[in-house]
């Protein structure tokens, strides 16, 4: 793997905010990604069909889905420590109420648009059924979240199916990641510019060893006027070519929603996982959104470590000596770095999702432009936030 061009660009080589020089803080993995979290896989199923005037069911199309995978096709129904915040609740991640009981998941997390939660929530049961059936004899509660693309996409066109839902998991794979315009994160906005999917990786230096913390953003928030990158306020300069928000003018901005997915091999307690999730809100402050209340900004953070010790399934047998669970765990006092990690990640993989883009024309000739990457490199450099 070539380390820097991983970090720079993605596997189709658009650029990342580090090929821009973008300073950032912290250490990344070798894919600066969730997927430098052994054992997590992320897969797409991106929809692009179609162009012109909206017609109810028959597009334009600009939407898809995300599948995170945090053990791996075969780590499905294997139990990993998971914790949940939702910083404004103006949205959904189904299976939120079982995660804040048990503390734990087994299952494929999804991502996709607003409408289309009920598709991807039937795929994992009809992916779980097919690929591991003794799993799927007991209940299953899938975690889908969800974004707004209504601005480029048919939103309500059904457009979505199992099919796309079973396929982004069966597409999963570890390494490098695509970003921007793909998966659930095709037909996204952020700051009034094209986003989408964004990920980054920290490494937490740990005593006798390394851990890793990844993060994955389903980008969709933000008004352009706070827009904010390397400390530098950007939002004003970078006012013009803005249809998205005068398409809504009169109505709020900053609207559409956050969902953040983290990933850690670091053994953690179910409530230190959602320390970790309570973290993402900060990255998303680095860059400039104070949080829109029709924003559904909800967070997930899972620890790969003490793999099915919170294990919920049905008792076989009568309770014995051996019936009790055992997890390693770093203690309370030592997770301020991994919450470093969190934050530094989070506000990186903002800026890959807005940087590894371009404009996209949707639904009504609907336009959203890319982050004009020389105006930012030349505003960055004026006010020495990028030197050379």
């Amino acid at each position: 793997m070539n380390l820097r061009a991983t970090v720079n660009t993605t596997p189709t080589g658009k650029p990342r905010a580090r090929a821009l020089g973008i300073a950032l803080q912290g250490t990344p993995g070798p894919a600066n990604a969730i997927t430098d979290v052994e054992g997590v896989l992320v897969g797409y199923s991106t929809i692009i069909e179609g162009d012109g005037k909206l017609n109810l069911g028959d597009g334009p199309v600009r939407t898809g889905v995300t599948a995170i995978l945090p053990l791996g096709h075969d780590g499905v129904g294997v139990a990993c420590a998971t914790g949940y915040h939702s910083f404004n609740g103006n949205g959904e991640m189904t299976g939120a109420s079982w995660i804040e009981e048990a503390g734990s998941l087994s299952l494929p997390i999804l991502i996709t648009n607003t409408h289309a939660v009920g598709p991807c929530h039937r795929g994992v049961i009809d992916w779980v059924a097919r690929h591991k059936p003794d799993i799927a004899n007991q209940w299953l509660l899938p975690v889908v979240a969800e974004t707004w693309d209504g601005y480029l996409n048919d939103i309500n066109g059904s457009h979505v199916t199992v099919d796309h839902a079973m396929a982004a998991i069966d597409a999963a794979a570890s390494g490098a990641i695509d970003e921007g315009s793909v998966g659930g994160g095709t037909g996204m906005n952020c700051y009034a510019f094209k986003g989408g999917s964004g990920t980054a990786s920290r490494i937490v230096d740990y005593g006798h060893r390394s851990y890793t913390v990844g993060v994955f953003l389903q980008a969709n928030f933000g008004s352009r006027h706070e827009l904010s990158i390397a400390g530098v306020p950007l939002g004003d300069e970078l006012a013009g070519d803005n249809p998205m928000e005068a398409y809504f003018r009169g109505g709020p901005t900053g609207v559409g929603s956050c969902i953040g997915v983290i990933a850690t091999d670091a053994p953690l307690l179910p409530g230190q996982c959602k320390a970790l999730a309570r973290r993402v809100p900060l990255g998303l402050a680095r860059t400039g959104t104070s949080g829109s209340h029709f924003s559904g900004d909800i967070f997930l953070a899972f620890s790969t470590a003490n793999p099915d010790a919170l294990n919920g399934r049905f008792p076989q047998g009568p309770a014995t000596e051996e019936s009790y669970g055992h997890m390693d765990f770093i203690p309370w006092g030592r997770m301020d770095d991994f919450y470093a990690a969190v934050v530094q990640a989070t506000e990186e993989a903002v800026l890959n999702a807005l940087i590894a883009n371009s404009d996209m024309v949707g639904r009504d000739g609907n336009r959203s432009p890319a982050l004009p990457h020389a105006k930012v490199v030349s505003a960055l450099k004026a006010r020495g936030a990028i030197t050379g």
